[in-house]
């Protein structure tokens, strides 16, 4: 089942489309303020498809789709009363997928949900499910770490898996403390950056053959960390 996130402040407007969504079998969840939705930005990875309003309450859908492309792919279907051309490319540069002006044809709302939840899920489904650090693998879907030399295995927290996972898919680039903290934690949770600093003390013990001398997890100072997986 295709969960869908619907980021629209008009509750008559988001709950026919969720309606009608859930008919044709999508999860859908809605949210109407974009305060709320920018705070929630970090989750909207587990959507197969965000259809963002472009005029919220407090944040705009803009503004909304700029965070969310810092650090998913997820498909962005715009939804707009304003239905200019400038209008249209301003939301297009900024990584939505599609735009779709109001009022609009609710068949053609369902066909374009249907295009782009699908695309999603063919391009997530060819993404690495596990990855070998150090002659370990670790699965991302399970949060087990095994051991091929020796049969031993581990499980690690769900922090430990997506804080793995945003390495994995940021390899070789530095990424700074506060974007980890951003990204693995969002935006309405407080931990210290010395919180991650800790994370990659026990990665280190986990992966690391000599942790005092990483060359897996780097440290750049006063920056922030790079992850490369040396073959």
């Amino acid at each position: 089942m295709f969960k869908v996130c619907v980021v629209e402040d008009e509750k008559s407007i988001a709950e026919l489309i969720k309606i009608n969504l859930e008919l044709e079998g999508y999860q859908t969840t809605i949210i109407h303020n974009g305060r709320e939705a920018i705070n929630k930005a970090a989750d909207f990875n587990n959507y197969a498809l965000i259809i963002l309003d472009v005029m919220l309450p407090e944040v705009s859908g803009l503004d909304i789709c700029n965070e969310i492309r810092k650090f998913s792919d997820v498909p962005i279907l715009f939804l707009s009363a304003k239905g200019t051309t400038e209008d249209r490319i301003a939301g297009l540069k900024l990584g939505g997928n599609d735009y779709l002006s109001k009022p609009f044809d609710l068949e053609e709302l369902l066909l374009r949900v249907r295009i782009l939840s699908e695309g999603s899920s063919n391009k997530r489904k060819s993404l690495q499910d596990e990855i070998s650090i150090g002659g370990r693998l670790v699965n991302f879907e399970t949060f087990i770490v095994n051991n091929p030399e020796n049969g031993a295995s581990m499980m690690l927290s769900k922090k430990e898996i997506e804080l793995l996972r945003l390495f994995s898919e940021r390899e070789g680039i530095v990424i700074s403390r506060n974007e980890i903290l951003d990204k693995v934690w969002g935006k309405d949770q407080f931990p210290t950056t010395r919180t991650i600093d800790n994370y990659i003390l026990n990665f280190r013990k986990l992966f690391e053959i000599d942790p005092k001398n990483p060359i897996y997890f780097h440290s750049i100072r006063a920056v922030g960390y790079r992850f490369t997986n040396v073959k």
